[in-house]
């Protein structure tokens, strides 16, 4: 099992505090029978479990990536707490599906790429600190986002601070290329993820299921409507300087010609 690093100074700290009152316990710096004795047993019990759950907490297990190249992986480990449209996002440029997922204190925090792709948006916003199931919490709460383009789409990952959360890490800069289940990120105690994809990409996952960060496929790329592709198409190849195209001229010669 590999660790965060992020996660190595509260466990290092722990550790100590454990040892300490375990030194303390072991020459019998205080009578055990007494109150101070059995305070410093309960002490160097307690910083021993803090120790352990800071390790648990900070666990950075490798993924096991789905086999269909095309799947869309969980960018946290929770469960989906909600599916639904969105009529425009800005990163996706156009209308998108956001999957909520939830991450209690007892899932791993670290965040991984759901797809491969270049950053091509980073984003930091300082916020409140809601209950992360909260749905405003999407909108209010301190959060970093990513986004990542692929040759079907854009998607745009969030990470969101929660009641406990007080710290939100994301590594990739605009510009670095990131590959399907690469870690990118990590929120420390109690947070939310949200996934927004372009809308004609295929959901396979749904609210209340658990899914494993870098693991578990919630979606498909689809590749872009034939329809929405030419438009993409006839707008790149308008002329830059403004001029018309051939056809608008000749639209526009055909309609002098009538009003003479």
């Amino acid at each position: 099992m590999s660790f965060a690093r992020e996660g190595y100074p509260f466990a290092v700290a722990g550790l100590l505090l454990a040892g300490l009152c375990w030194a303390g316990v072991w020459v019998r710096v205080a009578d055990p029978a007494s109150w101070p004795g059995r305070a410093l047993l309960v002490s160097a019990w307690a910083c021993s479990a803090l120790a352990v759950f800071v390790l648990w907490f900070f666990r950075d297990p490798p993924p096991v990536l789905a086999a269909d190249a095309a799947a869309v992986v969980a960018p946290g480990q929770g469960k989906i707490i909600l599916v639904e449209d969105v009529d425009h996002v800005d990163v996706v440029d156009g209308p998108a599906t956001k999957i909520s997922i939830f991450l209690s204190v007892f899932d791993v925090h670290v965040q991984r790429a759901p797809v491969s792709g270049e950053v091509v948006h980073k984003e930091y916003r300082p916020g409140k600190y809601l209950a992360a199931w909260n749905d405003k919490a999407s909108e209010d709460n301190e959060q970093g986002a990513l986004g990542i383009r692929t040759e079907e789409g854009t998607v745009l990952v969030k990470q969101i601070a929660g009641l406990v959360a007080r710290r939100i890490i994301t590594d990739p800069d605009v510009g670095d290329d990131l590959e399907r289940g690469e870690r990118f990120g990590l929120i420390r105690f109690g947070s939310r993820v949200d996934l927004f994809l372009p809308a004609h990409w295929e959901v396979t996952g749904a609210v209340g299921d658990r899914v494993i960060v870098g693991s578990t496929a919630i979606a498909r790329r689809v590749p872009v409507p034939a329809a929405a592709a030419q438009d993409q198409s006839q707008e790149g190849h308008a002329p830059a300087d403004g001029s018309k195209t051939d056809s608008e001229t000749a639209d526009m010669a055909a309609g002098m010609e009538e009003s003479r």
